[in-house]
């Protein structure tokens, strides 16, 4: 068994439907680049407001990926 190293970075995804758009939106972009991406923990969600209404939802994501040999 090998050992493994990994690395972590905060994304922010964004929608004009929902957070759970917002975080997949991000995770996919991340995944165009990086490769093997393990786990995403939501740290946050906000959203920003317009006019009185919600205009945009946005997750902020922790991403870990593994470091290749």
């Amino acid at each position: 068994m090998s050992d493994s190293v990994y690395k972590i970075i905060d994304l922010v995804g964004s929608s004009t439907t929902s957070w759970e758009d917002a975080a997949t939106s991000a995770i996919e972009r991340a995944s165009q680049s990086l490769r093997d991406l393990r786990i995403a923990e939501v740290k946050k969600l906000d959203i920003k407001i317009e006019k009185g209404k919600p205009a945009q939802f946005r997750t902020n994501l922790r991403v870990s990926f593994k470091y290749q040999d």
